[in-house]
Parts: structure tokens; C-alpha cells; sequence
């Protein structure tokens, strides 16, 4: 059976040339950063930017957010005219400014709400393919989280990502991995079940094989992990496939540290590329010698071309 290796969700990170990135490491699919289903439902151009594939790319899914159906309801118009058909319902993120408007890891405290916008986009959207991630609970006092998977599953949901946390814990402490196996104990392996991916603290292949052989993953979603090594895509297929994996070489980090710089200034052009990379390229020099020196430099250089020959240095 298929195992699925995606790119998880990332506000601020998981742009057109992320995702292309990942894609070109293995990715199965990738998942766009977050999108507000009331913004878009107010005809924000900006939001529905967030939603446009990079050149070729097939299957993003569109991680959508909201308090309840209502705003998903006035956003149909544009997720039409967008043929968007895969789309994921955010019920996890644990973020204060998305909580506090009911969205995000609030929906798990109000079942029906999330029952109501899953029907609301299998009901109204032809083809469409439904997804819903989410946490364990509002905190360790009312984890519902198999409740929650059932009722998704029931109201059309085709596939389950499990952040093994507490909306309470946000993202601190250790991700309870024994969760997932209880979660994929009610939903066995076999056609009429949803596709079960998990998600949290999967910082190495290591550990996104553990959650595929040892707890029955179809799929894991990397987020963090994958933030200045998208490498772990590639050394994840490789250990499920021969057993044993190649680490990236600082040369391979360099170049597709630039080969990431040069596609964000393709797609938003040199002024973004600069200001946003930032923070990507620092993710992929961390730990390698000289990074520190290099790291102090980044934030004085303005062009992609000063940027670039700060990075060979390094090679």
C-alpha cells in the first residue's frame, strides 16, 4: 500500500517556491499555507493568492479556516471559479488570533460546527476531496479527538491528520505518538476507511517511519521538520524503500538553498525573495561550520546575488 510523504501547512513558509521544493525532494502532494475562508469570501486578492499552484503543480490541496460553515458557504463562488478540489479544514492550529474567532483548534470544542463545514463543502463542491487536520483536544481534560475523527469521517472527511498535542500544549512538550495508534485502531486499514496521516515531531526519517511501520501511518505530514530540509522527504522514502538513507552534504544544502532563493524571485520577485528567505536559508545552513558567521551576514545583504555568494562561502 501507498505511503504518502506531504508538506504540511505552514503560515509564512509553505509559498509556491517551498512547495515546488518539496515537491522536487518526493513530496506525494503539498498543502498550501493557511487561507480564511472570510477573506476569501470578501474577495481578497491576497488571500487567494495564497491558493495558486507553482508552474505544474498538481493536486495542492488548500487548507482552508473558519469559525463555522457560514463564510465557507459565501467563499464557494471563488472556490468554483478556482476548480480548487482538494481542500483541508484547519480545526488544529492552536494560534491565540485564530482561536479567539472560533477557527482553528476551536472548532474541537464544538463538534457540530466542523460537522457543518464539511457537508457544507462535499454538499456544494463537485468532486471535491475533503480533508480535516486537528489535535487531540482543547487540553488533557477533554481530548475528543476519536469522537471528533469519527464524526469527520462520517460527515464525508476522506482523509485524517492527527497532531498528537493539546490545542492547550500548543506546540511544547513531546507529541503523544500512542494517540495516533489508538486513533488508527478504530479506523482499520481497508478501503472504506479515511486515509490517517500523522503529524508532530517528525524531525527526522526516523521518525516519520515510526509512525508509518511501528503505528500504521498511510502518510505523515512534516511541518517543522521540514523547514530548511526538505532533504527529509527524499531520506524518508529511502529508508522506507532500501532500509538506509544519504544525508544531504553541505553542497547539496547550499545549492538548494539557492535553487529556493531563485524560484521565491521568480514567483514574488527580488524584494520578497530577500526580505522572506531570510529564514529559510538560515534553517538550511544551521549546525554547518561557519553558519553562525554566515547567519550574521544574511541579515546585512539586500540582492539574491549578494545573498548567493554569501552562501557559496560555505561550499
Amino acid at each position: 500500500m501507498e505511503k504518502y510523504l506531504a508538506l504540511a501547512p505552514l503560515a509564512g513558509y509553505t509559498d509556491k517556491a517551498f512547495r515546488e521544493i518539496a515537491t522536487a525532494y518526493g513530496a506525494s502532494f503539498c498543502v498550501s499555507e493557511m487561507v480564511s475562508a472570510e477573506a476569501l469570501a470578501r474577495g481578497s486578492r491576497k488571500t487567494e493568492a495564497l491558493m495558486e499552484p507553482f508552474d505544474g503543480e498538481r493536486n495542492l490541496v488548500v487548507q482552508l479556516f473558519g469559525p463555522d460553515s457560514d463564510p465557507f458557504i459565501r467563499a464557494l463562488p471563488t472556490l468554483r471559479a478556482r476548480n480548487i478540489k482538494y481542500i483541508d479544514i484547519n480545526a488544529g492550529c492552536p494560534v491565540s488570533k485564530v482561536v479567539k474567532t472560533g477557527s482553528g483548534s476551536n472548532l474541537m470544542t464544538d463538534m457540530s460546527r466542523a460537522e457543518r463545514i464539511i457537508k457544507t463543502l462535499k454538499d456544494s463542491l463537485d468532486g471535491v476531496h475533503v480533508s480535516i487536520k486537528f489535535r487531540l483536544g482543547w487540553d488533557k481534560d477533554s481530548m475528543n479527538y476519536i469522537e471528533f475523527a469519527h464524526m469527520a469521517c462520517e460527515s464525508g472527511a476522506e482523509m485524517l491528520t492527527l497532531h498528537s498535542r493539546t490545542r492547550s500544549q500548543m506546540y511544547s512538550g513531546e507529541a503523544d505518538k500512542t494517540a495516533f495508534k489508538r486513533l488508527r485502531d478504530e479506523f482499520p486499514q481497508n478501503s472504506s476507511s479515511p486515509l490517517l496521516f500523522a503529524s508532530g515531531d517528525v524531525f527526522s526519517a526516523e521518525d516519520a517511519l515510526y509512525y508509518i511501520s511501528s503505528l500504521g501511518a498511510d502518510g505523515v505530514m512534516f511541518a517543522r521538520g521540514a523547514i530548511g530540509n526538505p532533504f527529509i522527504i527524499r531520506e524518508t522514502k529511502e529508508l522506507i524503500e532500501k532500509g538506509k538513507y544519504r544525508r544531504a552534504s553541505i553542497e547539496e544544502k547550499v545549492r538548494t538553498a539557492i535553487r529556493h532563493l531563485h524560484l521565491a524571485e521568480k514567483y514574488y520577485g527580488e524584494n520578497y525573495a530577500v526580505k522572506e528567505m531570510r529564514k529559510h536559508l538560515m534553517a538550511y545552513i544551521k549546525g554547518e561550520h561557519n553558519a553562525a558567521r554566515v547567519k550574521a551576514e544574511l541579515c546585512r545583504k539586500e540582492t539574491i546575488l549578494e545573498y548567493e555568494k554569501l552562501l557559496e562561502t560555505l561550499v
